[in-house]
């Protein structure tokens, strides 16, 4: 497979975000919040945690199925349409199959209105009591015009998922996960392994703070195609975490962006 070559303004960002359990619309606002922060540091793509608009609460998920055309969502079509930005969203959706249990998606909302879905592949055990499989191996679409390919958490454990990504033409693997402390070390070296053997981009988002249970460890990350490691955030909370790629020889270079107030901003080094 031939190496990504990026376009020569390339930036993009994981929204490492906390939501409130089941409250679509105050999501949806902390969410803005963040696509205007992310449009001023001029990201081309954001992209949010697995569940971010109700969070991960499997007890809620029949009762907050989206569609892309549901008013609520409607402040979120008209930013990335605003900002020139795609953004990725997590919700609970419609199944692939009818009649079948919500899956678990990925809403991507793009600059000229189109909306586009992704469903996660891949369940973790449990996760089919109250959820249902997609059905594509994978998803590869242009995102801030590079081959961008989706993964919803348990997606990133099963290398077939990023393998097949990669065959597809993924020059980046876009990861919104739910990933607590102890699975952190270990899920995020798979990850880096996938951009080190394929030679794609992986950006990972995932929770700022607790969601069904579950305390996550925040840590969101980039990784260049090689394996080196970019930018990451140092721990939970709320931030952008933005990679960025400029074309004149500079490679990548990464920062960190807290988005709670109070709390100054922290630049990331170059990785590559």
């Amino acid at each position: 497979m031939n190496p990504p070559v990026f376009p020569p303004l390339y930036t993009v960002a994981a929204a490492q975000s906390i939501s409130i359990p089941g409250d679509v619309p105050a999501n949806v606002q902390a969410h803005l919040a963040m696509v205007q922060a992310a449009a001023q540091e001029g990201v081309q793509l954001l992209v949010f945690p697995e569940l971010s608009l109700t969070g991960y609460e499997p007890d809620l998920a029949a009762r907050h199925v989206l569609g892309a055309d549901d008013a609520v969502l409607a402040p979120l079509r008209e930013a990335a349409r605003a900002h020139g930005m795609a953004v990725v969203v997590g919700a609970p959706v419609a199944p692939a199959v009818p009649g079948g249990l919500p899956a678990i998606g990925a809403w991507v909302f793009e600059p000229d209105g189109r909306a586009a879905l992704y469903r996660k592949r891949h369940l973790h055990p449990g996760e089919n009591t109250f959820a249902s499989p997609g059905t594509e191996d994978f998803h590869v679409r242009p995102l801030a015009g590079q081959p961008t390919a989706l993964a919803v958490c348990a997606d990133t454990t099963h290398p077939e998922h990023a393998r097949a990504a990669r065959a597809g033409g993924a020059a980046l693997y876009a990861c919104g996960s739910v990933i607590s402390e102890c699975a952190h070390a270990r899920e995020t070296a798979q990850l880096q392994g996938y951009a080190a053997e394929w030679g794609m981009a992986v950006l990972l988002v995932n929770h700022g703070g607790p969601t069904g249970g579950y305390a996550c460890a925040g840590r969101s990350a980039f990784w260049a195609p090689g394996g080196a490691c970019v930018v990451a955030a140092p721990g939970t909370g709320t931030c952008l975490v933005i990679a960025e790629r400029d074309g004149n020889g500079a490679g990548w270079r990464g920062r960190v962006l807290p988005t709670e107030p109070g709390r100054p901003g922290t630049a990331g080094l170059a990785g590559q």
